[in-house]
């Protein structure tokens, strides 16, 4: 009986620790942090990254396998949240795995960038994707 109660605490201690996506974050050109009132454009693998643009890092978001937020807008919102604090104003997406039977979660390559020009004019995919 001790046994299974010791067993159902690390379960539980682990589920809630582990709950969130890994994210492996790299910036290797970090500027200032953006403010909450900037916008950052979310761009889709398809999309084509403005002139001028300057990288600043890389995200990547996996599956612990005790993850439960890792919808794709809520991946996106982490990241736009990563992006301001290195200063990037540009989230590009350059690899997207959807859950399938192996992961319930979004697995996605993304890169940082930052952008001189109105982001409000890029063409954006993400308003907020409900797949």
């Amino acid at each position: 009986m001790k046994q299974t109660i010791k067993l159902t605490f690390i379960l539980a201690i682990l589920v809630s620790t582990n709950c969130s996506p890994k994210i492996t974050s790299n910036f290797s050109n970090p500027k200032p942090k953006l403010s909450i009132d900037e916008k950052v454009a979310l761009l889709d693998i398809d999309h084509q990254l403005p002139d001028n643009s300057i990288k600043i890092g890389n995200l990547r978001f996996q599956d612990t396998g005790f993850s439960t937020d890792c919808s794709f807008n809520s991946i996106m919102n982490r990241a736009r949240t990563l992006a301001r604090n290195g200063g990037a104003n540009l989230v590009k997406v350059v690899h997207k795995k959807k859950p399938d039977l192996w992961s319930t979660c979004y697995r996605l390559k993304i890169e940082l960038y930052t952008y001189d020009g109105d982001v409000t004019l890029l063409p954006q995919q993400y308003q907020l994707q409900l797949d």
